[in-house]
């Protein structure tokens, strides 16, 4: 079941709901924020969007970088039962999944 719950990301109190644990969506929200704190300070001036834009594309980045590793490490059967998996995470995930409320 899904809970209410308020956060802050770039300055902006939003809320959200997710059938997430109160503790992982503080964990969500910290790491968004490190992630565009990370990339706001390396830029001599940007607005919000630019910030936003970037750090998702560090982040995809560094996910995508992790899945060629792990799957470059499994063989046929494993990246098959992988593939199972992540199809049924999606499945699930698609009616729990952070909503603005």
């Amino acid at each position: 079941m899904k809970s209410s719950h308020r956060i802050r990301v770039m300055g902006r109190e939003l809320q959200v709901r997710s059938a997430a644990s109160p503790e992982a969506v503080q964990a969500v929200e910290a790491f968004v924020n490190d992630k565009l704190t990370e990339v706001s300070g390396a830029l001599a001036s940007a607005d919000s969007q630019l910030v936003a834009i970037l750090a998702l594309l560090n982040v995809a980045e560094s996910y995508l970088s992790l899945r060629r590793e792990t799957a470059s490490r499994r063989t046929d059967a494993d990246a098959d039962a992988a593939a199972e998996r992540m199809l049924a995470r999606i499945t699930q995930v698609q009616g729990n999944g952070f909503t603005v409320s």
